[in-house]
């Protein structure tokens, strides 16, 4: 298989013309797109609509251009700072097995959905388990072999309303949470376990772990939570001997929001590749210090502290690369060690 990565400017929300003059042009292929990770403009929190307006908007246009093959969606709401709105558009070409050069992996990207999650699985063990089977398969579909060749799993989850947690009650069922904000983080959280477990950078992990031992995480899960959906969207980016062409990964892992030196390290790894996307999660850190100073960011009653972060790590980042069109998402239970994340670049050769 051959895969790539292409980023496209967004002039808003549901702006599906840069992807029109890609097809026009023969530049994209619709029937081989398998995933779109947009960053959209609005808060990032419950009541952001324009992650279900844009995904709303690429279906259509998906539709309509003859796209037959399922399309994973993730979108993620909040282009705080310098964060620049635009969708990563992933595509998978099924090409010879001969095409590949001997020994040298390259980029390879699968996908995979989990069954619809009542409100009273969210945030739970039952999340945890779907979730790493969902990465087994998206794995399984991208020819990854080992879990040491995936770099980024990103999994779009979803989140508790106000009617889904009555609907619970009027059930008998208890919820995670009746907090929908919180319900975000125990979503996250529960998804990147999944992850980790799949990967088997845990052994095994409870419900009273979730959001909680903050000691468990995945060093290359990164999971937005939204109200556009009541399952889990899971698509795995690593290297593969079963693909060829000019792109792969690679990735690291910042230990606090001004961590660039992790990406620096990527960087000066690969000296004569081109950065084609940075993917990054970003969270204030929950002791309330960065590096023995403190940081108000989890006090903020006006501005959500998944805002703040997302508006620090964009800029750190993204005056690494000289560029602020990249994927930067907030919250990050057990995504990377507590006030951390995982980054990853995507490379051309």
């Amino acid at each position: 298989m051959r895969c790539t990565v292409t980023r496209v400017p967004s002039a808003s929300p549901s702006d599906v013309e840069p992807l029109r003059r890609l097809v026009a042009e023969g530049q994209l292929d619709p029937s081989e797109v398998v995933a779109v990770l947009g960053k959209t403009e609005g808060n990032g929190c419950v009541n952001d609509f324009t992650r279900g307006y844009a995904t709303h908007a690429l279906q259509d246009f998906f539709r309509g251009v003859g796209a037959e093959s399922p399309i994973s969606y993730v979108m993620s709401g909040g282009t705080e700072g310098v964060l620049s709105p635009h969708f990563t558009v992933a595509t998978r070409h099924l090409a010879s097995a001969e095409a590949a050069v001997d020994g040298q992996k390259s980029l390879a990207i699968g996908t995979a959905r989990t069954p619809g999650l009542q409100p009273e699985e969210l945030g739970r063990l039952a999340q945890v388990e779907v979730v790493a089977t969902a990465v087994r398969q998206a794995m399984a579909e991208a020819g990854i072999e080992t879990a040491a060749d995936v770099h980024f799993v990103q999994i779009k989850c979803p989140l508790l309303t106000a009617v889904q947690v009555h609907d619970a009650q009027e059930r008998g069922a208890t919820t995670v949470t009746e907090d929908t904000y919180k319900s975000m983080g125990y979503s996250r959280g529960a998804s990147a376990l999944g992850a980790a477990l799949a990967l088997e950078e845990i052994a095994g992990v409870r419900d009273d772990d979730i959001c909680s031992s903050w000691e468990l995480y995945s060093r290359v899960a990164s999971t937005s939570a939204g109200s556009e959906l009541d399952y889990c969207e899971v698509v795995v980016f690593g290297n593969s001997a079963q693909a060829e062409g000019p792109q792969f990964i690679d990735h690291e892992v910042m230990s606090d929001a001004i961590d660039g030196a992790a990406l620096m390290r990527m960087l000066q790894r690969h000296p004569d590749a081109e950065v084609v996307q940075v993917l990054a999660k970003a969270e204030a850190d929950p002791t309330g210090y960065v590096r023995g100073r403190r940081h108000t960011m989890l006090n903020d009653s006006d501005i959500n502290h998944t805002r703040h972060a997302r508006a620090v790590v964009g800029g750190v980042l993204a005056s690494l690369v000289g560029d602020p069109m990249i994927y930067v998402s907030g919250g990050a239970e057990h995504q990377g060690p507590a006030g951390g994340g995982p980054v990853a670049v995507i490379f051309n050769r």
